[in-house]
């Protein structure tokens, strides 16, 4: 059965495709053929469920992100238990029970259970949660994700604040007629009595002091 990362690309628990492909069972199995290894993985489990979706054998949701928690970073792991809950596929109860001392990711999906946040879900690219995970551990006040205002939807928004942040990704806002466009829109909301902040991928990585500051001052936490 598809497990770890590609059971979790497989439910649309991320959106990132694995390289390789990961698959579980309890079963011995014959040898793979020559430099298959590289691109597929097999863990030999004494114990695992396996269910049918979308017409192939996969662990279970649970399973999944016990698996993908020993796979992936923490940023991702978070990602994949808000989108699970997002798609109704979340059962609080039944994740507790595959955690356990000495199972791998039980350590790292026990603390994204702790520190859960379901707006991740509502997210879109990586940009959007590495700006969602500065604020967060700055302790500012938590935005709405994708919010719409005006009829436009825009990034982050602290409604009573009445402040927006915008997230220009590398490339995805380069051309002329896209910056043109951007500007507009910054117009209106501004006309509207809003705040607009923009902020790039370069500026969130290498400046991430710069932001939260500026941040803090049109938040008015200053």
């Amino acid at each position: 059965m598809l497990s770890h990362a590609t059971a979790a690309w497989w439910w649309e628990l991320t959106d990132r495709e694995s390289t390789r492909i990961d698959l579980s069972t309890p079963r011995r199995c014959a040898s793979l053929p020559r430099g298959a290894h590289r691109r597929v993985i097999v863990h030999r489990r004494r114990r695992v469920q396996r269910v049918w979706h979308r017409r192939l054998p996969v662990t279970t949701v649970p399973q999944t992100l016990l698996d993908f928690a020993s796979v992936a970073p923490l940023r991702r792991v978070r990602h994949a238990l808000a989108e699970a809950q997002y798609r109704r596929l979340l059962d609080f109860g039944a994740v507790n029970e595959v955690l356990g001392s000495g199972r791998p990711g039980s350590k790292k999906l026990r603390r994204t259970l702790d520190n859960h946040r379901p707006e991740f879900a509502y997210t879109r690219s990586e940009l959007e949660r590495r700006f969602f995970e500065l604020c967060e551990a700055a302790g500012l006040p938590k935005p709405e994700v994708n919010a719409t205002v005006l009829g436009l939807m825009v990034d982050a928004l602290w409604r009573h604040q009445r402040v927006i942040v915008e997230l220009d990704g590398e490339g995805a806002h380069g051309t002329a007629a896209q910056i043109g466009r951007d500007h507009e829109r910054d117009l209106r909301l501004r006309a509207a009595g809003f705040t607009v902040l923009r902020y790039t991928w370069r500026q969130i990585i290498r400046h991430p002091d710069v932001i939260l500051a500026d941040l803090r001052r049109a938040l008015r936490l200053q």
